[in-house]
């Protein structure tokens, strides 16, 4: 990081020769994402992003769409920014090649290192990828898959080269001096692998014989710049270079440069050199992330495995689309997206998880407190369950800040989860609904506020992922500024007692999967959600070996003793989901008593996820665990079997989790 204490971050320019991708999505979500908790930390902030708008690529697009260059641009750059306004992108400027504030920029860096000397003309015979718009080497084709291989065809002709080559011992020098130049570091690795090859000098024309579609050289008319050259400059040209100096000192050197890991050398080669040429200072950090997979290939056009955002969006809502991508991807490395992992981890975190909290929260407060934040009992915060629930939430915080620093926003999501969970744990060892019973006022209202309490340190932490529903949450708790002030975190009392609450609403409504042994597990959020379609089970799968029935009335003679080995504990089940690639089996959290268990049982034929949340069950508590499905199970779930029909046995009327079942 920049020690001056602002932080501006940028994406690449996307191409606009298609509409955007989930690629697009999640690196201009991840920038916006770190942009917004810079703000939280109270750090000026400048967050960049923009398009891409000259060269072969677009010029093909718009020959193939029958228009010209600058209409196939106009009309699909508005494609991206209707996106980012739905992802709710909070970008200070949206920076496009053709704007004349960029053009100008361009045109005046060319002239200046032209006449320096760091520009020349030559003839150039050899090979050119079409596909990425760059000169290979023999050696570089020969390595190509044979479907790459294609897009790489034989030039000669005459062009203008920037010499690159002259900083390549002083690049290497640099990367090694710099350990977070390039982020993470098998990708500083792999940077400085492709320089122990000689670096050729870099081509950064076109001739408008072959290519007319760019920004004209100034010391030439019959060239235009080559994209990249075009294209790296906007980091620079956005922030007031050549035109505002004030505004260009404040901002750079930018801290992150956000990319995918498919341009790695254009950024950490390419672009520091250009850099050095121009005597200018180098970005603080370049950090690559990794790829989004389908199965084991990247998405693809061509393959056909590309995840609209806009579908997934419309179908389960912005502010979970950016939770799912921030906390499934380790930075740096790939990750795959399923409709499958994507529900479950929205019912397991979001609906379950946060979504219970508020729910449970938020109407106890308004069936016992009048609907205002209650007075807690001073004393009894000092109490060792209420000290160790506010430690853990101060910790989420502090561990989401380390987590910001270090491009860990999986890990610091995590964190502040967990932080949900202990709050929920926190609410069934306190069980305010018995102290409701027991009109014991002053500890219910002490267990209300820590637990809401808790909630406003959460929805802040969330707030750069979701602002939308965690500005709804914020609002319900009757927090005035909706953005949050980090520092506010560290203080306890931040909710004021007295203050009206209201229900958000249903912040997270559970995703239900349809069941079909043809077609897998499918999301479902509409007024049919749940249903199992039981027309494609067939019978004989109905139950787990372990479940098949006995004859009716053959039973197998026990003694007491045989009876009395069986330990039976009432247990509060806490989450639910389908254990993966077994459509009878459920996975199952529990609460017996202050233990939290995992159990695996075989009623996913007969029970939804959600219809298990909240009830009290009977479980065998002495079981030796097994591994089933490759998921480990600590006992067994007590349930009645008839025919078709399966139930859980489960308590009448309110029992504390833990009680022995005689």
């Amino acid at each position: 990081m920049s020690s001056d204490k602002k932080f501006y971050i940028t994406t690449p320019i996307y191409y606009v020769n298609d509409r955007p991708h989930i690629g697009h999505a999640y690196t201009t979500i991840l920038a916006d994402v770190l942009a917004r908790y810079h703000r939280l930390l109270d750090e000026p902030t400048f967050f960049l992003t923009g398009t891409d708008e000259h060269g072969q690529k677009v010029a093909q697009a718009a020959d193939k769409a029958g228009i010209t260059p600058q209409d196939q641009a106009d009309r699909t750059v508005v494609r991206f920014q209707e996106l980012w306004e739905k992802l709710d992108i909070t970008h200070d400027d949206f920076i496009r090649t053709t704007e004349d504030r960029h053009v100008i920029v361009v045109q005046k860096i060319l002239q200046d290192l032209y006449d320096k000397g760091e520009i020349y003309k030559a003839d150039y015979d050899g090979w050119y990828d079409v596909a990425s718009e760059t000169f290979v080497t023999e050696r570089d084709r020969e390595a190509a898959a044979p479907e790459s291989r294609a897009n790489i065809v034989r030039i000669q002709e005459t062009n203008y080269f920037f010499r690159m080559s002259r900083y390549q011992e002083w690049l290497v020098e640099y990367i090694n001096e710099h350990p977070d130049f390039i982020k993470p570091d098998y990708r500083r690795n792999e940077t400085l692998g492709f320089l122990r090859k000689n670096l050729n000098d870099l081509c950064i024309s076109r001739p408008k014989t072959r290519m007319a579609w760019g920004i004209e050289l100034p010391f030439d008319k019959d060239y235009v710049t080559y994209v990249w050259f075009d294209a790296l400059v906007n980091y620079i040209s956005a922030v007031g270079y050549c035109s505002d100096d004030k505004k260009f000192k404040k901002w750079w050197p930018a801290d992150y440069h956000i990319i995918g890991k498919d341009i790695l050398t254009t950024h950490t080669v390419y672009w520091p050199t250009m850099l050095k040429a121009m005597n200018l200072p180098m970005p603080e950090t370049i950090f690559a992330h990794g790829w989004w997979l389908s199965g084991e290939s990247k998405m693809s056009k061509t393959l056909g495995n590309v995840v609209n955002p806009m579908e997934m969006i419309d179908r389960f809502g912005v502010d979970s689309f950016r939770y799912y991508l921030i906390a499934e991807m380790v930075l740096g490395q790939d990750a795959n997206f399923t409709e499958d992992g994507f529900i479950r981890r929205f019912n397991s975190d979001l609906a379950n998880d946060l979504g219970n909290l508020v729910s449970r929260v938020i109407k106890m407060i308004q069936s016992n407190c009048d609907g205002r934040v209650p007075v807690p009992d001073q004393a009894a915060l000092d109490r060792a369950e209420e000290q160790e629930l506010w430690n853990t939430v101060q910790q989420s915080a502090d561990g989401l800040q380390e987590s910001v620093r270090h491009m860990r926003l999986d890990n610091g999501l995590g964190r502040v989860i967990s932080a949900v969970r202990a709050t929920n744990r926190y609410l069934e060892i306190r069980q305010p609904w018995a102290l409701a019973r027991q009109e014991a006022k002053a500890e219910l209202d002490t267990v209300l506020y820590m637990a809401a309490e808790s909630l406003r340190v959460a929805s802040a932490l969330l707030y750069p992922v979701m602002p939308e529903r965690m500005g709804i949450l914020r609002r319900s708790l009757g927090i005035e500024k909706v953005d949050p002030e980090f520092d506010s975190l560290r203080k306890w009392g931040g909710l004021r007692s007295g203050t009206y609450i209201r229900s958000p609403g249903s912040l997270f409504p559970r995703v239900r999967m349809h069941v079909s042994s043809e077609k897998g597990i499918k999301g479902n959020t509409g007024p049919d959600a749940g249903c199992v379609d039981k027309n494609k089970i067939k019978s004989a799968d109905r139950m787990e070996e372990e479940l098949k029935e006995k004859p009716e009335g053959v039973f197998d003679v026990i003694t007491y003793d045989d009876f009395a080995r069986v330990h039976m504990r009432t247990a509060k089940v806490m989450e639910a989901e389908r254990v993966q690639g077994a459509n009878k089996l459920m996975k199952l959290n529990v609460m017996m008593g202050e233990e939290r268990r995992q159990i695996v049982a075989g009623i996913a034929l007969y029970y939804e996820p959600d219809d298990l949340i909240g009830k009290t069950v009977v479980v065998v508590a002495n079981m030796k665990p097994a591994v089933i499905r490759g998921v480990k199970s600590e006992g067994m779930v007590l349930a009645s079997i008839k025919g078709e029909s399966l139930r859980l046995i489960t308590i009448d009327g309110e029992q504390s989790t833990g009680a022995e079942v005689k």
